[in-house]
């Protein structure tokens, strides 16, 4: 196994990534965008961080495990206080998974302004695959709006208020450019290649396919499933697949991919949304392009996550309690707008980062409120099957991301009045006898999902919307998993301990930074 070491200063870059709007954006060594990052499934990744910003940083991988190091899981005032302006800290943890993965700021939603990279885990055994196949393709997908996430979410657009102000129409980048002027895909005939897609957007779904071309689905968010052969891809914020694509047998003619980025969730309008980015399939320079008429949208077979099976045969697990959680929308006055997900909306810890929490108080840490309520703290024990029911009756999706695990999606149905969107009542679909699993799933508008998770794993996790303005919005709570065990097993690294006392914050103690339950401190719950 290896260290691969990988040098990050963290800073501002002005950079116009769409084409039309240059501006203020969060690159990695003075570039955007962010070099992907590479590495073997047992090597260890060092990631030394130098914050060049104005403000703290902190930088997580998304879909990685952190098995016994949840305190490098780099998620802002949950497990780590902010690298400080003009301070550095090196994240060094060894990566036991394989699959496809991405790393992305996780303080102050950094994320949308730039910071976000593919994190690509080859596997040590190729022969354990699915699929054996000969190449690889990398796409990563994102959205880029012209105006940072900060002032978007000072105008929250109400879908059933049609007085509301518009929202903002994001471009489509591929690979890190402009979507419109996207590099080729080089294929040779008679290969197999396996794409990883990956959506790093901040709200909007992606649609991917290459007419002509089949996609045999083998991978979910770094885990394994039987194959499974659709038209294309339907990604959200967070998700990623791997397909294989058998190439054509002759160089004849070359191909186009298909990248549509959409939301159902702001009107549609012709140009903007959806927006429709190509890109060439290349057999041979110059060879003319193969015009397919694509299908109708309707009739093309995407991803479905509760139709795919894992791999490793794991059944269906035996769920030992359900914690109920909903897609919770307050609408305040002007436009101004809460979500919550259990009961209040989440608001970044003030005072000390709730693993600090969780690792200084003792007993008392197997008590979710010592937490503080907006941290909406809900604690499980070692062993535990948790099922997560979550309803939503807004007319909006929900890209949904727990970290530290995966979790079996086990069936989706329907939720609340779906006609308010002119649609009939979701059916209730149900999973095989091995549910694929996963670390981001979409609960639909006016639908209900359930999903599974078994606690084998002690840390803090949060478990949040992807899409940024709702998870900046309150749309997130936190699992405090096997605390007692968490504190016998694990050490936070001083330095850690040391950059919150730097920044005037507490290193131990409750949410308050206080000892028991005095939340004296505490900013007021919303009204």
């Amino acid at each position: 196994a290896k260290r691969v070491v990988v040098d990050w200063n963290i800073g501002y870059v002005t950079a116009s990534r769409d084409g039309y709007v240059t501006r203020k954006s969060i690159g990695v060594n003075g570039k955007l965008p962010v070099p992907p990052v590479h590495i073997t499934q047992g090597d260890t990744l060092v990631l030394n961080v130098v914050n060049s910003l104005d403000q703290p940083t902190s930088v997580h991988a998304h879909g990685i495990f952190q098995r016994g190091t949840s305190y490098m899981d780099g998620t802002g005032m949950v497990t780590q206080c902010g690298i400080p302006p003009g301070a550095n800290f090196t994240y060094e943890y060894s990566i036991n998974q394989s699959g496809t993965y991405w790393i992305h700021g996780h303080y102050n939603h950094q994320n949308s302004e730039g910071l976000r990279t593919p994190l690509i885990v080859y596997d040590k055994d190729m022969d354990k695959l699915p699929m054996k196949y000969d190449e690889e393709a990398l796409i990563y997908l994102e959205d880029w709006y012209a105006a940072p996430l900060e002032e978007r979410t000072k105008e929250i657009w109400n879908p059933i208020d049609p007085s509301s102000p518009l929202p903002p129409y994001p471009s489509g980048l591929i690979n890190g450019i402009n979507g419109n002027v996207t590099q080729v895909v080089k294929m040779e005939p008679g290969k197999k290649y396996r794409f990883r897609v990956l959506n790093m957007g901040t709200e909007e779904w992606f649609k991917f396919s290459i007419p002509g071309h089949k996609m045999t689905v083998i991978e979910a968010d770094g885990e394994y499933s039987d194959p499974m052969t659709v038209d294309g891809l339907e990604i959200a914020p967070g998700q990623r697949y791997s397909a294989i694509v058998q190439a054509m047998d002759s160089v004849e003619y070359n191909y186009i991919f298909n990248a549509m980025l959409y939301s159902d969730f702001i009107p549609a309008a012709p140009g903007l949304n959806p927006r429709y980015y190509t890109g060439l399939i290349q057999y041979r320079t110059g060879a003319p392009v193969k015009h397919i008429e694509p299908k109708a949208d309707s009739n093309m077979e995407w991803t479905q996550d509760i139709k795919m099976q894992a791999y490793d045969r794991m059944p269906l697990l035996d769920a030992s309690r359900t914690v109920n959680t909903v897609a919770g929308l307050n609408l305040l006055s002007e436009n101004q707008a809460q979500m919550f997900l259990h009961q209040y909306p989440y608001m970044m810890p003030s005072k000390v980062p709730t693993l600090f929490s969780a690792m200084s108080m003792g007993e008392l840490a197997a008590d979710g409120a010592i937490y503080g309520p907006q941290t909406d703290a809900v604690v499980i024990s070692k062993g535990e099957v948790i099922e997560i029911l979550l309803t939503n009756e807004t007319p909006i999706d929900h890209a949904m991301h727990l970290h530290g695990h995966s979790f079996q999606v086990t069936e989706y149905g329907p939720a609340g009045n779906s006609s308010l969107i002119g649609k009939p009542p979701a059916p209730v679909v149900r999973s095989g006898p091995h549910p694929m699993r996963r670390d981001t799933f979409v609960v639909p508008a006016f639908q209900y999902a359930r999903i599974r998770f078994l606690a084998d794993n002690p840390g803090v996790w949060l478990f949040h919307c992807h899409m940024d303005i709702h998870f900046a919005l309150g749309m997130a709570m936190t699992f405090i998993e096997a605390p007692k065990e968490l504190q016998k097993t694990q050490r936070i690294p001083e330095t850690l301990k040391q950059m919150c006392l730097a920044q005037g914050l507490g290193a131990s103690g409750n949410g308050a930074g206080n000892q028991g339950l005095d939340l004296t401190g505490l900013p007021a719950l919303p009204e």
